[in-house]
């Protein structure tokens, strides 16, 4: 019941964000769960001894979604002289930029230590992991882009694969996936999640992507719920590792806001690629 009336707090809000508000709204929503997500990124880090700047890894994250978000944005315009010439993504600034402060700061400790580099590995990989595909997902909302309508049917998609995969699982699961990893998940049940999760894009998107062939959207289908599959596994093997059940208790029952993401966040730029070069 606990986990039923969190979906029903939680859905109307993003889904209302999307659908009734600017594209500036999806954005502040993707920052809110980037930043929630990251901190539960550092408190699995640390639950395996490694410690991530928070301040330089937090800054990261919200502004390498922000540069992706602004940036794809930016690129669809021309300069002022109208030349074509499109503006530049600033995301890579902000990686190069994070990548140089925390190697400083981890010199300027003075302290050589055998965790030195999995500290400042572990800070950098976290505007990577959460800040890009969320700036992603966020960019993919502008009108620009594929609008509200495509926000929605990336996370149509992904629900669709993840119950697929729960209940193909549990009717027909017996060869396990990933025992090591995540043991409940089967073979059965991916493959249910890639069959559903295909079939939902194919339907929604001769709506949203009207001029795209049904192939490619069966292609870009099954991608997504491959990789949507990757990246409950990623964040998994992640907890596993760690020790930990959950990213966090902060949605109850479904655990924490990485927990209820993993899925999108393997899934969303590949999704951004397609709306924006191939759609």
């Amino acid at each position: 019941m606990t986990r039923v009336l969190s979906a029903l707090v939680l859905i109307p809000v993003v889904v209302g964000t999307i659908w009734c508000l600017p594209s500036g709204a999806t954005f502040v929503l993707a920052a809110i769960a980037a930043f929630l997500a990251f901190l539960e990124y550092c408190g699995i880090a640390a639950a395996m001894g490694i410690a991530v700047s928070r301040p330089i890894g937090g800054t990261a994250v919200i502004l390498v979604a922000y540069s992706v978000w602004l940036g794809g944005q930016l690129s669809d315009m021309t300069t002022p002289q109208g030349d074509g010439a499109v503006l530049p993504d600033l995301a890579h600034l902000v990686l190069m930029s994070a990548l140089i402060v925390v190697g400083a700061l981890s010199v300027a400790s003075g302290r050589p230590a055998a965790s030195a580099l999995a500290d400042a590995a572990a800070t950098v990989f976290a505007p990577i992991y959460i800040g890009l595909p969320l700036g992603a997902l966020a960019n993919v909302r502008s009108e620009s882009m594929g609008g509200r309508e495509a926000v929605l049917l990336l996370m149509a998609v992904i629900v669709v694969s993840d119950s697929a995969q729960y209940y193909t699982g549990r009717a027909l699961g017996r060869r396990p996936l990933a025992p090591a990893i995540s043991p409940k998940k089967t073979l059965e049940g991916a493959i249910g999640g890639m069959v559903f999760g295909t079939m939902a894009l194919v339907v929604g998107g001769r709506w949203v992507f009207p001029s795209t062939a049904v192939a490619v959207l069966a292609l870009l289908g099954a991608t997504i719920a491959a990789l949507g599959i990757v990246g409950d596994l990623f964040e998994s093997l992640l907890k596993r590792s760690a020790g930990v059940k959950d990213a966090s208790q902060l949605i109850p029952g479904h655990g924490g806001v990485l927990d209820r993401i993993d899925s999108w966040l393997f899934a969303a730029p590949v999704y951004y690629v397609f709306v924006r070069y191939l759609a």
